[in-house]
C-alpha cells in the first residue's frame, strides 16, 4: 500500500467547537496522496449541534453507536470507515503538516501500527516530546507510559484492533490499545513533532477517582506492568498521588511506601507525600505541564 486510504476518527462531546474545527482542518490539510475520510463522532452531544460546528467542512458527523464514552466513540468511528488505515485525533489536538505521510512511510517496513512525536502546548509554552527511537516496544510502554505515544498520533490497519470499551470512564484506553498492539509487533514511530497536544482542557484532568480506577484496571489487565521495577513504581506513584489529591492521606502514604520499596528514585512518591501534607495537586500538575510532563 503505497498510498493507503485513511479514515480519521475525531470524537467530540460538542463543547469545543473552535478546537474541533481546527482538528478537522489539520487532518484535511495533510499533503497526502491517499483518500481521506474524516468522521466526527458526537459522544453525548446533539449530532445537529456538532454538525453545525463543522458545517463548512467535508466531514461526516455520526452519533456514538456503542457504549457511552471515548472508547465507544472511537469504535463507532472505526466501524463507520471502509479505509485501509484508521487514525485517531482528539478534538482538542491538531495534526501538523506531514504527519500522515511520515507515518505511512514509517510503516513500510511491515509495521501495522504507528505513532509519532508530539509537541505539548500548555500555558503558552510548547515543549516537544520524542520517543528517541524509530520503534516502540511493549517493554518500552511497560517501563514508561511514553506520553508521545498519544491517541492523537495513532495510525493502524483497519480490522486489526479495537478500543476496549471496558476501560473505566475511558481511562487509559489509549495506553491499553498501544500496549496490546506493541505486544504483537513493535510500533513504528515517525519520531519528530507531528501532532500538537493541548494540555489543560482534558475532560479527565482532575477526575482522581477515575484515574485510580483506570490504573487499577491496567494493573489487572496487564500484570506484566508489576514486573518492571521502573514501570511498576511509576504506576504506584501515580496511585499515591491520586489518593493524596483526594485527601486520602493514609492510602496515599501506603502507596508511596510501596513506590519507594519498588524503586527508591521514583519522584512521584515524593510528590504524592507533598500533596498529602497540603501542597495543592493542581499546583504540582501546572508546574509539570509547563515542562511538557504529567504525573
Amino acid at each position: 500500500m503505497s498510498t493507503p486510504s485513511v479514515g480519521v476518527v475525531i470524537p467530540t462531546r460538542g463543547d469545543r467547537g473552535d478546537w474541533l474545527r481546527e482538528a478537522v482542518r489539520g487532518a484535511l490539510a495533510q499533503e497526502y496522496a491517499g483518500e481521506l475520510d474524516v468522521v466526527v463522532v458526537a459522544d453525548g452531544a446533539d449530532v445537529r449541534v456538532v454538525a453545525r460546528q463543522v458545517a463548512a467542512l467535508p466531514v461526516r458527523v455520526l452519533p456514538n453507536r456503542f457504549s457511552p464514552g471515548l472508547p465507544g466513540a472511537r469504535n463507532t468511528g472505526i466501524a463507520a470507515c471502509d479505509t485501509d488505515l484508521i487514525a485517531f485525533c482528539d478534538d482538542d489536538d491538531v495534526w501538523l503538516p506531514g504527519k500522515l505521510a511520515a507515518q505511512v512511510a514509517a510503516m513500510e517496513g511491515g509495521a501495522w501500527f504507528a505513532s509519532c512525536g508530539i509537541e505539548v502546548e500548555y500555558g503558552g509554552q510548547v515543549v516537544p516530546r520524542l520517543a528517541g527511537s524509530a520503534t516502540v516496544t511493549a517493554a518500552d510502554l511497560m517501563r514508561s507510559r511514553m506520553v508521545m505515544v498519544h491517541s492523537s498520533t495513532f495510525l493502524f490497519r483497519r480490522g486489526t484492533i479495537q478500543v476496549d470499551e471496558g476501560a473505566p470512564r475511558g481511562q487509559n484506553e489509549d495506553w491499553d490499545l498501544a500496549l496490546r498492539a506493541a505486544k504483537r509487533r513493535p510500533l513504528a514511530c515517525a519520531d519528530r513533532p507531528l501532532v500538537r497536544v493541548r494540555w489543560g482542557g482534558s475532560h479527565y484532568v482532575s477526575r482522581w477517582s477515575d484515574r485510580i480506577a483506570g490504573l487499577e484496571w491496567m494493573l489487572s489487565r496487564h500484570p506484566e506492568l508489576a514486573c518492571d521495577p521502573k514501570g511498576a513504581a511509576r504506576v504506584y506513584g501515580q496511585l499515591a498521588f491520586a489518593h493524596a489529591a483526594l485527601r486520602r492521606r493514609r492510602t496515599a502514604v501506603r502507596w508511596a511506601a510501596r513506590t519507594f520499596s519498588t524503586r527508591l528514585a521514583e519522584p512521584r512518591a515524593a510528590l504524592a507525600l507533598a500533596v498529602a501534607l497540603g501542597l495543592p495537586a493542581p499546583t504540582v500538575l501546572s508546574l509539570l505541564h509547563h515542562r511538557g510532563r504529567g504525573i
